[in-house]
């Protein structure tokens, strides 16, 4: 059996895959099983932040697996407090981390502590949380129950109580009431469509909850480690949450989540765990992955990049405006919007026949998502793929 057959046989399908199989990669750059090249403007979904088979963080990696890869949170674990101590110094905030394997456990983790302080803190339960519609939140029964996707609670309720979708921003004043105890949002929606939010109405809403005692819960899983420009899409929009959620790009391929909250003593020992969260193997990864990232940002390589990738998109935009409606996004988190579904797909297969990989999101959005040590050369080639692609449709 090839690998297709045996993926149909023997894996659940739960993914539309589309048919390449990758065998290697190099910063933006991926090969697959027929020595096809390709550009990759994916970066896993947002994952693969300084790009494939990065050299430092490789090195990390099999320095730690020459030692020890996994212990238990039973015991002091050093890169995990390395790691705590990075992400916290990156934010600028006052907080404290906990670390489990994805966003979707960070997401429970930020619910949980929610839900706790509302408990703990006045005569009356405080247990709802307010999230928005389109969101996107996890995939546990919880997380998709956060989500505000309809569709995507289809089969699997009976659901956990005490979830509240806004329609926007604005309609969320009208919704607290004395049991809720926070407001969860991404500031930029990824699977919604790349949309980002109104910096004076997120600003004005933060005001709001602090005024009414509620918490404010930012969703960054895939905003966060500098995917929007800063450290946290929170840090542009000058803005300091009650929680933060991380993930994806901060491993750089291992898979890590993170919590991190100003409300240190709400969870106490034995409250939240994770077995494998925040082990050797993924901290050590997540240390080098930031020292790169912070070197990106603070020699100014990455606002360079960034002012060049959109310097492409927004050619491509104003060349296409018969298929294209409008340009989103911030930072190497960006879209532009499809006049229709049909459209987006033709696309999609063309950019993939062309050696250019990219994503679709809600809102029938083109989505890109670039590792963030992409270079200018691997900018060109894929837009000019990009290109190649739009033209033959």
């Amino acid at each position: 059996m090839n690998i297709q057959e045996l993926d149909k046989k023997y894996v659940l399908p739960t993914y539309a895959r589309q048919d390449v199989e990758f065998v290697s990669g190099k910063n933006a750059r991926l090969v697959d099983v027929n020595g096809k090249k390709y550009i990759d403007f994916t970066s896993g979904i947002g994952v693969t932040s300084v790009g494939h088979a990065n050299e430092r963080v490789n090195n990390a990696i099999c320095e730690q697996l020459s030692n020890i890869t996994h212990i238990s949170n039973l015991y002091y674990i050093a890169s995990q407090a390395k790691a705590a101590q990075k992400l916290v110094a990156a934010s600028g905030m006052d907080m404290q981390c906990f670390f489990g394997n994805s966003g979707a456990e960070a997401n429970e983790g930020a619910i949980k502590i929610a839900r706790k302080h509302g408990e703990i803190n006045g005569e009356i339960k405080k247990y709802k949380i307010i999230t928005l519609q389109h969101s996107f939140h996890g995939r546990t029964i919880t997380t998709v129950k956060a989500t505000g996707q309809e569709a995507m609670h289809n089969y699997f309720g009976p659901f956990p109580d005490g979830f509240v979708y806004a329609d926007n921003m604005q309609q969320i004043e009208s919704l607290l009431d004395d049991h809720t105890c926070a407001v969860m949002i991404e500031l930029v929606q990824g699977e919604g469509g790349v949309e980002p939010q109104d910096i004076a109405q997120v600003k004005a809403l933060e005001k709001l909850l602090k005024d009414r005692g509620v918490l404010l819960i930012v969703d960054e899983v895939q905003t966060g480690g500098f995917r929007t420009g800063k450290f946290l899409a929170s840090n542009v929009y000058s803005i300091k949450p009650d929680i933060v959620t991380l993930a994806k790009g901060i491993g750089g391929g291992v898979p890590i989540g993170v919590v991190m909250t100003s409300l240190k003593d709400v969870l106490t020992a034995g409250d939240h765990g994770s077995t494998f969260g925040g082990n050797y193997l993924s901290t050590s990864a997540t240390c080098e992955v930031l020292d790169i990232l912070n070197e990106l940002s603070s020699s100014g390589e990455l606002e360079n990049t960034i002012d060049y990738f959109h310097t492409k998109l927004d050619i491509l935009f104003e060349n296409n405006k018969d298929i294209f409606i409008k340009k989103v996004g911030v930072g190497l988190m960006c879209g532009l919007r499809v006049k229709d579904a049909d459209i987006l797909s033709a696309i999609l297969e063309s950019a993939k026949k062309n050696g250019v990989m990219l994503l679709k999101a809600g809102r029938n959005t083109l989505r890109f998502l670039p590792a963030l040590t992409i270079t200018k050369e691997e900018i060109d080639e894929g837009f000019t793929s990009l290109n190649h692609a739009i033209s033959s449709i």
